[in-house]
Parts: structure tokens; C-alpha cells; sequence
């Protein structure tokens, strides 16, 4: 039975910190993320919980992957509005030079890669990329954590 989540706690700030642009960090800032989200009262089995998990997830990979710039670590940015019922994600990097396509690449079936931004696209029901002044970019996904997203902890 899904249920409004319990001791959601909307007066909690967002979470906002830096990570070694390294696997590890992209790791540690998922795992900070669905921390965050149990604060808030969407333990991390709930759909909402996971749903945030993989976004944040795929950005810090790419964030990692292709916005590493030797010395600079990647940011993450993660705010519940219990008004709009939406996470927002963000993820910063330091390479400019690489934004993401405005309309996630076509899967290649026998590819390893390139289905993190399909995920995205999924999950979340917008995303964009905006730049960061003087160095960057930062790329965002909402994702909708109705309380039809919460699992019942009964």
C-alpha cells in the first residue's frame, strides 16, 4: 500500500557538497543523496529514494566521465520542493565545453554506454544544462516524489 511518507522533514536544507571528480566520489555522492532523501522521510527502498539514487547516479558518472578537468572536483545540489513534489538534482562540473544533447542520444543496443541520459529522460520529468559562470556547467533533472512515490512503513 502506497502512503504519504512519515517525518518528512521539508524545513531540512538541501544538500550541497563537493566530490573527488573519481568512480568513488560519483559512489559517495549517490550514497549522500538517498541519506539525504531517508532525512526527508523517503527511506531508501521507497520508488522516490531509488529514482533520485540513479539520477544522481548518471550525472555524477558523466560529471566524472566527461566533465573531469585535471584539479577540479564535481558539485552536487539536491532540494526537495514538498510544494511541487519534486527533487531537484544538480550536478556541476568544470568542463564548459561539453554539454550534454538537448535530447538524450539514441541507444545502441550492443554498446556498453550512452543510456544514462535515456535513464535520466526517464526518471525525471525535466532535465537541461545551463552554464556556470566563470567555469562549467551544471546539469539538472526534477524528479517527481509525489507521496504516491513513498512506500508505506507500516
Amino acid at each position: 500500500m502506497l502512503t504519504e511518507p512519515t517525518n518528512v522533514q521539508s524545513e531540512l536544507p538541501p544538500l550541497a557538497a563537493q566530490f573527488p571528480s573519481s568512480p568513488r566520489g560519483a559512489r559517495l555522492a549517490r550514497r549522500l543523496a538517498v541519506r539525504h532523501m531517508e532525512g526527508w522521510g523517503y527511506p531508501p527502498v521507497s520508488d522516490a529514494s531509488c529514482a533520485v539514487a540513479l539520477v544522481v547516479a548518471e550525472l555524477a558518472a558523466n560529471a566524472v566521465l566527461h566533465g573531469l578537468v585535471p584539479g577540479h572536483d564535481f558539485g552536487l545540489r539536491v532540494a526537495l520542493d514538498t510544494a511541487a513534489g519534486l527533487v531537484r538534482v544538480e550536478v556541476a562540473d568544470a568542463a564548459s565545453a561539453k554539454r550534454p544533447p538537448a535530447t538524450p542520444p539514441s541507444s545502441v543496443p550492443e554498446g556498453e554506454s550512452g543510456r544514462g541520459l535515456l535513464l535520466v529522460n526517464t526518471l525525471a520529468v525535466r532535465w537541461g544544462s545551463a552554464p556556470r559562470h566563470p567555469l562549467g556547467k551544471t546539469v539538472w533533472a526534477e524528479v517527481l516524489v509525489t507521496p504516491s512515490t513513498a512506500l508505506d512503513r507500516a
